[in-house]
């Protein structure tokens, strides 16, 4: 079974106070350049990213990274993601703090971390 790990890249941003508001795609592209050397226990993660932060780093696949960009709202492309993947027979985690998502990805067939437990291990 293969362990997914998909990223709301806003909500995992927006967990440190540290300006990203002044540069949203170099957030992304720092976030994702963080996901590439991480060591994580996940076999393929997959990074949402939508509005300005799309800018920072190309759709498409990386070593182990895939980076989804959202056409409208990173929470429908979210939800998509973790059900994709949860109807193949994938593990599936979310990570998010917003608890509308949490709910709606719970039921698509993923559980969920917070983004302190990825920046931890960052």
């Amino acid at each position: 079974m293969t362990s997914v790990l998909v990223v709301d890249g806003a909500n995992v941003v927006g967990a440190r106070p540290d300006g990203w508001w002044k540069d949203r795609a170099g957030a992304a592209q720092r976030l994702h350049e963080s996901l590439l050397v991480a060591d994580l226990e996940h076999d393929v993660v997959v990074l949402v990213l939508e509005g300005q932060a799309k800018g920072g780093v190309r759709a498409g696949r990386d070593a182990h990274v895939r980076t989804v960009h959202a056409p409208r709202d990173g929470d429908a492309t979210i939800v998509a993601e973790a059900r994709k993947a949860a109807d193949r027979g994938d593990r599936v985690v979310v990570v998010t703090a917003d608890r509308a998502l949490d709910a709606r990805c719970h039921g698509a067939g993923a559980t969920t971390v917070t983004p302190s437990w990825l920046l931890d291990r960052i």
